[in-house]
């Protein structure tokens, strides 16, 4: 299915490019405090209303 080659290419890119994203994160992280405070709640409202929509999937059959 995939020559050695590039399963050893993807290994490599996958953690190089976490890497990178990690590495990017790290640098703007200050930013993010700032510029995005309470971004958690929002988290849990999108959270909350798929619960809400799971539930009332499962009360309706």
């Amino acid at each position: 299915m995939f020559s050695s080659g590039q399963k050893i290419f993807a290994v490599i890119f996958a953690i190089v490019f976490a890497a990178a994203m990690v590495w990017t994160y790290r640098k703007d992280l200050k930013l993010h405090k700032v510029h995005y405070k309470k971004t958690y709640l929002v988290g849990l409202s999108v959270l909350a209303i798929i619960i809400l929509f799971v539930l009332i999937t499962f009360s309706m059959h």
